[in-house]
């Protein structure tokens, strides 16, 4: 625990101006932003008396080792650079909203020749407009149903609308009238784009007017005694009075709005969002944090409103935000709401009305949802406890291992071996800390020495990081990867001390987890022993029987079978596994679609697709002269002829044959060609099947 007083800043630097400011741990990771209108009377609260300070700031100053701050010219742009570290650097004693789901939204991709109607989640795209989010996707799509009826627009994803286009035939939804079927050319791209602005129109409230249209051209179609073509607007106007139907109006005067709304004890806050457009209910949200700082109801609302409009911009930024209290100066953030949408935002207190009433309804929504979260997570945290507890007494550890790492390695006879590592904290996936590495140190089959590689690896950044000797560059790093779920892994690149961010491997667990017996159990123990690491503690886990094996032991520990704790290690060590096959299967496709020109030193995929476009197929660019080569723009003499001296030494691929009718294909591409799979030859001229499918 650090005092405070070793690293308070002298009298007279700290300036008394708007500015940001962090603190960081020992280990120079920002664990805490914040801003201020004066830097120096903020900064002054923390340096008091600790018995004078709230339980979670006194926390937060004696974890930290340091101090600094950043000046601004207004409290807006402090407001703005806050919201940029608080998202940079993750720091652990900020407010951070969690979102228990990824809200779906309905999209139409105006920014495509053909619009298309879809439910979207994750980051929003530019050129294409959203409406939403709602709370469930089947709810967009029975919306969607009803209204592509009325408007036609097309659904299908750009495999199915170009196979249709091949073809010459539609799908389903343009034979039964839901789709105008602009793949076959039934409508111009002009004119379904127009489909789609009325689409976009309709669900953007603009409803009213629409409907007295359509009323009055059926009316004119009764007189004109065209009776199929008015029953066909009466059921039009039938399915979106039934649309909008689904989205009550509780807003008479067709108010643009969003209502926040706080519910709050001692240690968490829950907050709802409701967005009404065109005065109706479009969608709801909502996200549950931790009070891990001393805060206000008006500064939650103030990071709330952050979460919420960070990355938006121009209308979805609506003119009018009700809120329960107002952020603590309200003005820079009513400027910063402005800022985003380009004109003016209201930002106040409902007092009287439908709005007050609304409010209410939101406020009982939050706290519904934070009774909720209480009870789910009462039960999780009790589970986990449990889990870590009978881990410990099992293995005779110390405390609870509150980090855990797991390693498994995966190959396919002996080509492209991999390894995994995973790490669960608290008894819960930390999917951003996951790594995965390729095995260098030797070639073929050897499960117990590939872990001793990996480990030895790992633990030796992990040393490195300790004594912050700088960066390595030997290469004996994890390989970038991918964590499950599509989540991009960290940088590859080491930090600097400077920066507050993690660096990798920079943190050591409790206790290791090999996927094996008691071989990899030594040869990872033999690892840290080698590394003067004698303070982890580590185990395997053995699948046949799912034994719990420890180093020097002839006899593995038998957990009960209904044990939380085997059920947490079994679930951690199946995570590792799937990482590593997901790894190792990536490795071993990327393999199978390399060629020749894979093997060329300094040949990057832009010049290669050049070359092969340039030629049309790699036998031709091996019959090609250096002159010739040089003839491709961007590639010099140099690079010419170690392409030409590659493709030489390279074998060349044996012709394929046409099954059908014994002919030998000439110009068939070799692999590396995208045109078609290895072992696939597709002949000049054929049509080729496998474009347009969906994968």
């Amino acid at each position: 625990m650090a005092d405070p007083s070793s690293y308070r800043p002298r009298a007279g630097e700290i300036p008394d101006s708007p500015g940001v400011y962090r603190f960081r741990d020992e280990h120079r990771r920002v664990i805490y932003v914040g801003k201020a209108k004066s830097l120096r009377q903020r900064l002054a609260n923390y340096f008091q008396d600790l018995a004078n300070l709230h339980p979670r700031t006194r926390s937060m100053v004696t974890t930290a080792a340091s101090v600094e701050w950043t000046v601004v010219s207004t409290e807006v742009e402090a407001l703005q650079l806050e919201y940029s570290w608080i998202k940079e650097y993750d720091p652990r004693f900020n407010v951070k909203y969690r979102d228990d789901k990824s809200y779906p939204y309905l999209a139409v991709t105006m920014n495509e020749e053909f619009p298309r109607v879809q439910v979207m989640r994750g980051h929003k795209k530019k050129g294409v407009k959203y409406f939403g989010p709602y709370a469930h996707a089947w709810a967009i799509r029975d919306t969607v149903d009803l209204l592509l009826r009325v408007f036609p627009v097309r659904t299908c994803s750009a495999g199915v609308f170009k196979n249709a286009a091949r073809t010459g035939r539609p799908c389903l939804l343009g034979y039964i009238g839901k789709c105008s079927a602009p793949c076959v050319e039934r409508i111009s791209a002009e004119d379904h784009r127009g489909l789609a602005e009325e689409f976009c129109d309709f669900m953007a409230g603009r409803t009213g007017t629409y409907l007295r249209r359509l009323e009055k051209r059926m009316a004119q179609a009764a007189e004109e005694m065209e009776y199929e073509r008015a029953a066909r607007l009466r059921d039009d106007i039938e399915a979106l009075k039934k649309a909008m139907e689904k989205n009550a109006v509780v807003l008479a005067d067709a108010t643009d709005a969003d209502l926040v709304a706080v519910a709050e004890d001692e240690l968490e806050a829950a907050v709802q969002i409701f967005h009404v457009r065109g005065g109706r209910v479009r969608g709801q949200r909502g996200w549950v944090t931790d009070k891990v700082e001393e805060i206000t109801t008006g500064a939650l609302v103030e990071h709330a409103l952050q979460q919420l409009y960070g990355e938006e911009s121009g209308d979805t930024v609506p003119r009018e935000v009700l809120v329960p209290a107002l952020p603590d100066p309200v003005e820079p953030v009513q400027q910063w709401l402005t800022e985003r949408r380009g004109s003016g935002v209201s930002l106040r207190i409902p007092q009287r009305g439908d709005k007050k009433a609304l409010m209410e309804t939101v406020q009982r929504n939050a706290q519904q949802a934070l009774a909720l979260h209480k009870t789910k997570r009462a039960s999780d945290l009790t589970t986990r406890s449990r889990a870590l507890e009978e881990i410990a007494d099992a293995l005779d550890l110390d405390s609870a291992p509150l980090r855990i790492e797991c390693y498994d390695v995966s190959h396919l006879q002996g080509d492209d071996v991999v390894a995994s590592m995973v790490v669960f904290e608290d008894g819960l996936a930390r999917k951003s800390e996951y790594r995965r590495f390729q095995i260098k140190g030797f070639s073929g089959q050897d499960d117990v020495r590939s872990m001793h590689e990996v480990v030895t690896r790992r633990f030796r950044r992990y040393l490195a990081e300790k004594e912050r000797t700088g960066e390595w560059t030997d290469g004996e790093d994890g390989d970038k990867g991918t964590a499950p779920d599509g989540l991009a892994e960290p940088s590859a690149s080491t930090l600097t001390e400077d920066d507050g961010r993690p660096k990798r491997f920079a943190y050591p667990p409790q206790l290791v987890v090999v996927d094996g017996g008691a071989p990899q159990v030594a040869a990872a123990r033999r690892a840290l022993d080698e590394l003067g690491i004698d303070d982890i503690a580590v185990c395997g886990l053995a699948k046949r029987l799912e034994e719990v094996w420890l180093p020097g032991d002839d006899d593995p520990v038998v957990l009960p079978r209904t044990s939380e704790g085997l059920y947490l290690l079994q679930r951690i060590r199946d995570e590792a596994h799937r990482f590593a096959i997901t790894y190792q299967r990536t490795k071993r496709a990327q393999r199978f679609r390399s060629g020749p020109l894979d093997d060329v030193p300094g040949l990057g995929e832009t010049r290669k697709q050049a070359l092969i476009k340039h030629f049309g197929s790699v036998r031709k660019l091996r019959a090609a002269t250096i002159e010739q080569i040089c003839e491709v723009p961007g590639i010099g003499r140099k690079t010419a002829e170690t392409v030409a001296a590659a493709l030489a030494a390279a074998a060349p691929a044996a012709p394929a044959v046409n099954t059908a009718t014994g002919e030998i294909m000439e110009d068939v591409e070799e692999p590396g060609r995208t045109a078609g799979s290895p072992g696939e030859p597709v002949p000049a001229g054929a049509p080729d099947r496998r474009r347009g499918q969906e994968t």
